[in-house]
């Protein structure tokens, strides 16, 4: 799964920002829910925040052990 479209998004976290992770991969952007997954019938978002503000590799593939993040399970 070394895919690149399956590499992590590194970003710029808010704090206290609330964040809707796509887990269903159906999202234009992939990163973040877009409301896909409603017409493709999949669970819907993981709504997050962070309590500082911090830079993260957020994960593309869905496979990480510790969503939203990027574990490397891509590799």
């Amino acid at each position: 799964m070394s895919d690149k479209k399956f590499s992590p998004v590194r970003l710029a976290l808010e704090k206290d920002k609330k964040y809707a992770w796509c887990t269903c991969g159906h999202s234009e952007t992939n990163v973040f829910c877009d409301g896909s997954h409603k017409k493709h019938e999949k669970p819907g978002c993981l709504v997050f925040q962070v309590d500082d503000a911090k830079n993260a590799s957020i994960c593309t593939c869905k496979l990480t052990s510790n969503p939203p993040y990027c574990d490397g399970s891509h590799k």
